[in-house]
């Protein structure tokens, strides 16, 4: 991978499609690695991780699997879903799963990631971190507070076994041309 150009990096949120799915399920390896610093997650047999949930993405309508591009280099996913993860309230959006290559850290992908994704599916968020990943929960206090313009606090709270920060917001709809703005291309369309 080369060095990325931060300076006019043009950042892609695109539709995961059904062919993209093995790209999905080799990200998700990555990303399972990084966080099984956190979480006692085991490796399987065959040497991977898994992510039984994966398949889910292209049945159900209430999940969005999504890969992200920086100058067109494959640069991380994310994984939204509606409902949220802690309440189990229907209409909350959930960043269910987010990645970015280490390469791309530290120049803003994620940070406009976060805020394309936040833009595409108006309306009442949550943002789950684990307890021991401060590194995340800075990141997504970052993110919020910028998306928002108030300083994002969370709550700590427990589920499914775990301690979670959980940052609650609204992402208010934004002009259709502002989706464009700074490089970044934002897709929809899903291909099944």
């Amino acid at each position: 991978m080369r060095e990325p150009e931060t300076s006019l990096m043009k950042i892609e949120v695109l539709a995961a499609t059904t062919e993209q799915q093995p790209v999905l399920a080799n990200l998700l390896e990555l990303y399972a690695h990084d966080f099984s610093e956190f979480s006692d997650l085991k490796i399987g047999v065959d040497g991977r991780f898994g992510y039984e949930p994966l398949p889910l993405y292209w049945r159900e309508s209430n999940r969005f699997p999504f890969l992200v591009r920086a100058n067109g280099d494959l640069a991380g996913f994310v994984l939204v879903q509606q409902g949220s993860q802690v309440s189990g309230t229907g209409e909350i959006w959930d960043v269910a799963e987010f990645f970015v290559l280490r390469g791309y850290r530290r120049h803003r992908v994620g940070l406009r990631t976060a805020h394309d994704v936040w833009r595409m599916f108006t309306g009442p968020w949550e943002v789950r971190v684990t307890d021991k990943n401060l590194e995340a929960r800075a990141f997504w206090q970052r993110a919020i507070s910028e998306f928002t313009g108030v300083r994002a606090e969370s709550a700590l709270t427990k589920a499914a076994g775990q301690r979670w920060h959980v940052f609650s917001f609204f992402s208010n709809p934004r002009p259709s041309n502002s989706l464009d703005a700074g490089g970044i291309s934002l897709s929809l369309n899903r291909k099944t």
